[in-house]
């Protein structure tokens, strides 16, 4: 990780293709970590502008953790640099705020300004 990473935002994605012990046998992808996945996908000018991870479903997230504590694993997440703020933020840990779910972190994108808004 260079420093500029640290200055960007970081996004959290569930790696697609997954299992889950609660359902044997089975494998699954994260229809929330899709749609940012798509959104990125549209604006690749994402790729540079954020950190962008994508890790495995087991918990615990070691990395998620690690920035925002064990009580804030759920994915897809935005963990904005220290010190920026968003009228979207789900929460705040180890003075960072995080947004939580691809309908937020996606309006947070457009409260950047680094997207368009969807359309109504």
């Amino acid at each position: 990780m260079t420093t500029t990473d640290l200055q960007k935002p970081q996004l959290f994605l569930l790696s697609p293709d997954f299992e889950d012990a609660a359902y044997p046998e089975q494998r699954f992808f994260c229809r929330h970590s899709a749609l940012v996945e798509g959104v990125i996908a549209s604006f690749p000018s994402l790729e540079s502008l954020l950190d962008i991870r994508r890790i495995d479903f087991k918990r615990p997230r070691a990395e998620v953790v690690t920035l925002i504590g064990e009580a804030n694993q759920a994915l897809p997440v935005l963990i904005l640099p220290s010190g920026e703020t968003s009228g979207k933020a789900s929460g705040e840990a180890s003075g960072r705020q995080f947004v939580v779910g691809a309908e937020p972190i996606i309006l947070a994108l457009v409260e950047r300004e680094v997207i368009p808004p969807p359309h109504p």
